[in-house]
């Protein structure tokens, strides 16, 4: 892979790239305009969950004057679980962010009548804490989508145990080690594609603003990569000597058109052509008024906004956000792997990943944060566009995230990001995951009718059925307010339907090994088992420790890790069902091949 650095030489690639250039430290000013570029990115998405999600509470109006609250307690929480995540998690360069997997069901929960609402605020009602008539009518909508929200966290808090305990007992790795290529192929593909409604309701209010950020990323990316500035240093006896070449629009292809257009629509007047902020009011997407009253330094406390209330809503709504969430982080794992040119993250990689994702929604939660934090796919798309891979940047952008998280002031400027630019930086960077997973068909028989009818049928279902229901939302009516919101939310997305789908097609209808895709070793990049321990082993101080060798989520070693050698077999797979031929012979059903995914090679099991 090509290093962000260049010699002498020119822009040619040096004669001996480390593998795994995410190691690296690069020089701090870099470090910290990476971590500039990866908030910007993490703030698109943030700022889009957390508007879709308010405008469906029953007063949105009143819960936007407290936007900047929830967005500083939501990036307070992200810059903690990320330092988790590429410190004792996955150890990849992965931000965490809320996913538009958590956005659905926090919508179906939100979105339910407002008397079912307004009785569960921790098993008290609103209209008797109001004392009916005698309460003011702010104060009690003020209640009930405080209420409402509570109901949202104990959500996030269910889905959060839900992870933890996932990631602990090992079941998260242990189905992704059954995930191939032809699992892997549609699901990220849906993953990259079932956000296009939200992206173009935010381009929609500025085509022109999308449309010139999109094109710029282009531009830069692409048309441009390969231009490198030189970077020169004054010697007494030379004058002045080119010391370097340097990427400057690949690596920045994001965070230069992100403040060109977020300049030039600040100081743009009111009724402009390309001025995307609304006629009269405040600038900033989440609130329409002031932030006087709003403190500059103030550190999330626990309990500030209410308890997280837990009940069956909650709980049937924290299962599907955890299926969601883990379907979308194991494809987000996947996909920063195959952007980095590595191997796939091994089981305890993945285990720990899950994990520490669990807990850290779980913190967000108790905080005040009305979001769940999951891996960021747009965050890893602008990995793929710049190819600036750092774990030391997504720190440093774990700790800014920290800092503007305790100011609700400095997260107001944030919120002046106009939402036309949001749309565009989400419309390139969703893009790479669809290409990324398109690329996983490269490895599988392409032509084999049991490849064409899973592809096929997988995709088109995971997108079909959502866009019925969400015209049809009233079709399911089991008498059971909370059986019918589990429902709802499964049935309405794409990513669970999608990733249920194809693991249960690719694993139970018969194929060789050359149809599934588990003969040709990819990626191929193929670097050693000791290689592999190198990046996703946990930090040296934690080494130490043997004990922890027993667990699921630590339980890295190199007898547990794949070799180099190929499965050069083409035998018929084993499916889970039974066959005629099986029956017939009385034989024992087999397990499906064990092979593992990334690179499908043979494992010596411990």
């Amino acid at each position: 892979m090509e290093d962000y650095r260049s010699t002498e030489q020119g822009p040619k690639k040096e004669a001996e790239v480390a593998r795994f250039p995410f190691q690296r430290q690069p020089p701090w000013i870099l470090s910290i305009l990476f971590a500039v570029q990866h908030v910007l990115v993490q703030t698109a998405l943030l700022q889009t969950v957390h508007c879709l999600l308010i405008d469906a509470l029953p007063s949105d109006q009143t819960a936007r004057q407290h936007g900047y609250q929830f967005m500083a307690t939501s990036l307070f929480a992200s810059g903690i679980s990320t330092l988790l995540q590429t410190t004792l998690g996955s150890r990849l360069p992965l931000v965490q962010a809320p996913s538009f997997e958590y956005l659905i069901p926090a919508i179906t929960l939100v979105s339910s009548p407002a008397e079912t609402n307004s009785s569960h605020h921790n098993g008290s009602d609103v209209a008797l804490l109001c004392e009916g008539a005698q309460c003011p009518e702010t104060d009690l909508t003020l209640r009930k989508w405080k209420s409402t929200l509570c109901e949202v966290r104990g959500a996030i808090v269910v889905s959060g145990i839900l992870q933890v305990f996932l990631g602990f007992s090992g079941l998260q790795g242990l189905v992704f080690r059954h995930c191939g290529p032809m699992v892997l192929a549609p699901m990220l593909s849906i993953i990259g594609l079932s956000c296009y409604k939200e992206v173009a309701h935010f381009s929609s209010l500025h085509w022109g603003v999308t449309a010139l950020l999109v094109l710029q990323v282009m531009l830069l990316s692409q048309h441009l990569c390969s231009c490198h500035i030189p970077i020169c240093r004054w010697k007494r006896s030379k004058g002045f000597v080119v010391e370097t070449y340097f990427p400057l629009f690949r690596i920045f292809s994001l965070l230069l058109p992100i403040l060109i257009l977020w300049t030039l629509c600040g100081i743009l007047q009111e009724g402009n052509i390309l001025n995307p902020y609304p006629p009269g009011g405040s600038r900033g997407i989440l609130q329409s008024n002031g932030t006087g009253l709003v403190p500059w330094f103030n550190v999330p406390i626990p309990g500030e906004w209410g308890a997280p209330t837990i009940n069956v809503r909650s709980t049937y709504t924290g299962v599907i956000m955890a299926l969601g969430t883990s379907i979308g982080s194991l494809g987000c794992y996947v996909m920063c792997a195959k952007v980095m040119g590595c191997l796939h993250p091994p089981r305890d990689a993945v285990n720990r990943g899950i994990f520490l994702e669990g807990l850290g929604s779980c913190v967000g939660a108790f905080l005040g944060g009305i979001t769940a934090t999951s891996s960021s796919v747009a965050n890893v798309g602008a990995l793929a566009l710049t190819q600036a891979e750092s774990r030391h940047s997504v720190q440093i952008a774990a700790v800014l995230c920290i800092l503007l998280g305790m100011s609700a002031k400095l997260t107001y400027v944030l919120t002046t990001i106009p939402a036309a630019v949001h749309g565009g930086v989400l419309s390139v960077t969703y893009t790479m995951a669809v290409s990324v997973g398109i690329s996983y068909f490269q490895y599988t028989n392409i032509d084999s009718g049991r490849n064409i009818f899973i592809i096929g049928f997988t995709m088109f279902m995971a997108l079909l059925t959502p866009h019925w229901f969400i015209r049809n939302p009233d079709y399911i009516v089991t008498g059971v307010e909370s059986v019918d919101i589990f429902l709802m939310a499964v049935f309405m997305m794409p990513v669970i339907q999608g990733g249920i789908l194809a693991f249960l097609l690719d694993n139970t209808v018969t194929g060789t090994l050359e149809e599934r895709g588990l003969v040709t070793c990819f990626p191929s990049f193929k670097p050693k088992p000791k290689d592999v321990i190198k990046v996703y082993q946990l930090p040296p101080a934690l080494q130490r420790y043997l004990w922890v060798k027993s667990f699921p989520l630590c339980n890295l070693c190199p007898s547990s890790e794949p070799t180099e050698e190929c499965v050069a077999e083409r035998q018929e797979t084993k499916s889970l069902l039974p066959t005629p031929e099986v029956l017939a012979s009385g034989g024992e059903v087999g397990a499906v091949d064990s092979s593992r995914f990334g690179v499908v090679l043979s494992e010596t099991e411990d």
